[in-house]
């Protein structure tokens, strides 16, 4: 399937390849972009990146499973990441997980029914001091309580 890959995809790749003195130096750039495209970091996106940047695919899928903003399968439309480490833990993250576990009905790493939101726990997004917090796709929610969740997924719905 890594050969019906839009031009489009193909044309950013190259010019991000263009950036760097070594394609593994492009491997992670490379990694966002076919998840752009795949929707998660498939099979396919392995492969795709690993033939495109001449790396042997364990090596792809070594980083693409050590960092958490690459989902290894398929997430919603809003996708929510829970820190669960120290500070965020104390302030009452495991509260506002309970809560979206409620609220979507599904557990962590699990997607509605209508494909809009997921969830999962992940480690440190480094924002320590303004715990709990939480990432909704790319954007930072912080010094979050159950309430505050609530008001933020309202106003995306």
């Amino acid at each position: 399937m890594t050969d019906n890959i839009p031009q489009e995809f193909e044309s950013r790749l190259e010019e991000i390849k263009g950036r760097y003195p070594n394609a593994n130096s492009a491997m992670m750039p490379a990694l966002f972009l076919a998840q752009e495209h795949f929707g998660h970091i498939s099979h396919d996106a392995i492969t795709w990146v690993s033939e495109r940047l001449g790396i042997a695919p364990v090596h792809v899928m070594e980083v693409a499973s050590f960092y958490t903003m690459y989902y290894r399968k398929p997430v919603g439309r809003y996708h929510i990441q829970v820190c669960k480490t120290l500070s965020c833990a104390l302030r009452g993250s495991r509260k506002i997980v309970e809560s979206l576990k409620k609220r979507f009905g599904i557990e962590a790493n699990e997607v509605t029914s209508d494909g809009m939101w997921s969830y999962e726990e992940v480690e440190c997004l480094g924002s320590c001091g303004t715990a709990p917090m939480c990432e909704i796709n790319d954007t930072y929610f912080e010094n979050l309580s159950e309430e505050r969740v609530e008001e933020i997924i309202k106003r995306i719905e």
